[in-house]
C-alpha cells in the first residue's frame, strides 16, 4: 500500500538516529551552547561525522551514540597553502562544503609527506562543479615520519593530521558513508532551530518522493527551482529531458531509505539530502545513491537547485 503525503516512514525513524539531542553535556565546556548547525539528520549507516574547522586548524570527530550525536575526539590540523575556499586548480586552498570519504588510499609507494595512509574526498562535488570549481586531488592524509609539527597552513590543498590521530581516526572512515564538512568556524544552533528546519526539508522530500511516486510530473517538476542546473542544462532543458525519458514509463515501486540531511557550512539556505533510492520498473529494480541540493528561499520554501548520484 502507497505511504500518504507526509507518512514517509524516514519521518518516524529512531529518535537515537535523529539530530534532536542534548549535546550540550559533552559540550559543557564550551563557552557558547547549542548543536553544531550542519547536522539535521543522519541514517543508521552514519556512525561518524567530521567538521574541519579552518580558522582554528582543528578537526572535530562527532560519534552517533544510542542517545544521539556526541562529540569524540579533535585534532590539530594543517590546511591549504593558501587558506581556503579553493576555486580552481592549483591555487592551493582547501574546499568549503559538504564531503564525502571516497576510499582509502595505501601511500607506501607515494611520497612520505602523506603519511600512513590517505582518504580522498569527493571534490569538486554537484555543486562545485555548478560554481565552476576545479581541482582534484583533495585528502585526509598524514604527515612525514618525525616532520615535526607542520604550520597550520602547509598543504596543497588537503587536511593533514599527525600520523597517530590519523591512525586513532582510521576505522571510523567509511568510503561513501562519512560526511566531512568543512567550515571556517563552526555555527551552532538550538535543538529547537534544527527541528524545525529538519521538519520543513522533509516535508519538501516527502513531496518530490510522492509525485515521483505517483508519476505526478507536474508536481514533481515544481520542487525544482528556476536556477537549477544539471551537466550544462537549464531547468527548461532538463525538464524536457526528464519527461521524455520518464514520463511515458510505469513505475510500479519507489522506495527511499537512509535519508541523510545536512546544512551547507558555507553557502548559508543551501542543503544537501542524500539517501538510497530504489526505483522498479517492468519488473527490475534498480538502487542508486541520490543527492538533491536544496535551496531555502526568503519565504520558507525549500527548491532544488542541483542534484547527482553518488
Amino acid at each position: 500500500m502507497e505511504m500518504q503525503f507526509g507518512q514517509l516512514y524516514y519521518r518516524n525513524m529512531p529518535r537515537k538516529l535523529l539530530i534532536i539531542v542534548l549535546l550540550l553535556s559533552c559540550l559543557s565546556a564550551a563557552a557558547d551552547t547549542g548543536l553544531p548547525a550542519y547536522v539535521l539528520q543522519l541514517p543508521a549507516s552514519v556512525s561518524t561525522v567530521l567538521i574541519a574547522e579552518t580558522d582554528t586548524a582543528t578537526l572535530h570527530q562527532f560519534g552517533v551514540a544510542r542517545d544521539g550525536l556526541v562529540a569524540a575526539e579533535t585534532t590539530r590540523m594543517s590546511i591549504g597553502q593558501n587558506g581556503v575556499a579553493k576555486q580552481r586548480t592549483g591555487d592551493r586552498r582547501t574546499p568549503l562544503g559538504i564531503y564525502f570519504v571516497v576510499e582509502e588510499l595505501d601511500t607506501s609507494g607515494l611520497n612520505e609527506k602523506y603519511g600512513p595512509v590517505a582518504f580522498p574526498l569527493d571534490y569538486p562535488n554537484a555543486w562545485d562543479s555548478i560554481n565552476n570549481r576545479t581541482g582534484y586531488g583533495i585528502w585526509i592524509h598524514g604527515v612525514a615520519p618525525d616532520g615535526g609539527i607542520r604550520p597550520k597552513r602547509d598543504t596543497d590543498g588537503c587536511i593533514a593530521l599527525p600520523n597517530d590521530q590519523l591512525l586513532s581516526l582510521k576505522p571510523y572512515l567509511s568510503p561513501s558513508q562519512t560526511p566531512v564538512i568543512v567550515t571556517r568556524q563552526i555555527r551552532k544552533a538550538s535543538e529547537q532551530e534544527i527541528e524545525t528546519t529538519r521538519e520543513l526539508l522533509l516535508d519538501a522530500l516527502d513531496a518530490w518522493v510522492s509525485s515521483y511516486r505517483r508519476g505526478d510530473w507536474n508536481r514533481f517538476l515544481s520542487s525544482y527551482a528556476q536556477e537549477f542546473v544539471y551537466r550544462g542544462m537549464s531547468l527548461a532543458e532538463w525538464s524536457a529531458y526528464r519527461l521524455h525519458s520518464v514520463g511515458s514509463r510505469k513505475i510500479e515501486d519507489y522506495t527511499v531509505a537512509d535519508v541523510l540531511l545536512l546544512a551547507d557550512p558555507e553557502d548559508e539556505g543551501l542543503f544537501l539530502s542524500r539517501f538510497r533510492q530504489e526505483v522498479t520498473e517492468d519488473g527490475q529494480t534498480v538502487a542508486t545513491t541520490k543527492r538533491l541540493y536544496w535551496r531555502k528561499s526568503a519565504t520558507g520554501r525549500f527548491q532544488i537547485v542541483a542534484e547527482d548520484n553518488g
